[in-house]
């Protein structure tokens, strides 16, 4: 049933989106998914964790000025990539490996943004994810500024500052729980953990909302003055899996990242993730594997650009 659901959503995505629509290059670059699928398979198969950076590189590219590869600009310390809310991004490496390869067989034909966005949705699959198609056609912005990203999605925002950068983007709380479920792979750095572990409140201590036995062995892999660059999963117990184990352990207190445990503190956030464990009605309650796909397809259409606006870059990393 879950399948079916992602099937049809994607494909009316695919009918109403316009200059956005499912087989944007069938004509005019016909191996450009497949080619952009091939690297980030075996970009995966020799690091797990790439699934994880990937999702993450395009949530990041979306929410400043949209989706429209800014992020991936490198020229010099005023480049949006360089944003204090841009920490820990990566996977630059992968798309640039793929826009090589797509520029020697389709030269500025395949944007970047778009490359992006089909990467993310190919590591979802190799997490155990589901499977779908997205809508493409994005083209590339002229714009890549750090002052441009100063009002990221922070770990360690109250949940109404989430809410309100989600609704500013057009996304919805549902939206926001359920892109947060992304975090249901990969890893985080104790850099992000210690303001919940020591200084939660002003006079030290740590967030009451942590579990009593996830604490100790948090603080044991992020201790007080040590190494910040350490990684620990974001889903604890399942954190190679693409599945809703995550919202499990939000909800008992397991929340790794100080965002994902905010998710429980509000009415409506909390009864979105309680939706998900209805056991009175199994057969009713929604999909987290659908529900998923179609906030991620929202994502992606955030400010894009299309027809003859901004350009279709040769290299990533730089203008024209």
């Amino acid at each position: 049933m879950a399948i079916l659901l992602v099937l049809m959503l994607t494909l009316l995505i695919g009918i109403c989106e316009g200059q956005l629509r499912i087989g944007f290059y069938a004509e005019t670059c016909p191996d450009a998914e497949s080619i952009v699928r091939a690297v980030v398979q075996d970009a995966i198969l020799s690091d797990a964790n790439v699934a994880a950076i990937l999702l993450r590189l395009h949530f990041h590219d979306c929410f400043v000025e949209g989706c429209d590869g800014s992020i991936l600009i490198e020229n010099g310390p005023s480049a949006e990539r360089h944003a204090f809310g841009h920490q820990g991004v990566g996977g630059f490496e992968v798309i640039e490996k793929a826009k090589a390869e797509l520029e020697s067989v389709c030269r500025g034909v395949v944007s970047c943004a778009d490359i992006v966005a089909l990467a993310a949705r190919d590591a979802i699959p190799l997490a155990n994810g589901p499977g779908f198609q997205v809508p493409t056609g994005r083209r590339d912005g002229r714009v890549s500024n750090i002052s441009l990203a100063v009002d990221m999605p922070d770990v360690s925002d109250t949940i109404q500052q989430l809410k309100a950068k989600f609704l500013q983007k057009g996304l919805t709380e549902k939206d926001l729980v359920l892109l947060s479920g992304a975090h249901t792979i990969g890893s985080t750095a104790c850099f992000f953990m210690t303001k919940r572990l020591y200084n939660f409140f002003p006079g030290g201590g740590s967030d009451p909302a942590i579990n009593p036995a996830l604490l100790p062995e948090l603080k044991a892999r992020c201790p007080q003055g040590g190494d910040v660059n350490v990684r620990l999963p974001t889903d604890r117990g399942s954190e190679q899996t693409f599945d809703n184990h995550i919202f499990q352990n939000i909800r008992d207190g397991f929340a790794v990242l100080e965002s994902d445990a905010r998710l429980n503190d509000d009415e409506t956030t909390k009864s979105i993730l309680d939706s998900y464990f209805d056991f009175l009605n199994p057969f009713f309650r929604p999909s987290f594997e659908a529900d998923f796909v179609e906030s991620f397809l929202k994502m992606g259409q955030i400010g894009v650009q299309t027809g003859f606006q901004g350009e279709i870059r040769h290299a990533c990393a730089a203008f024209n």
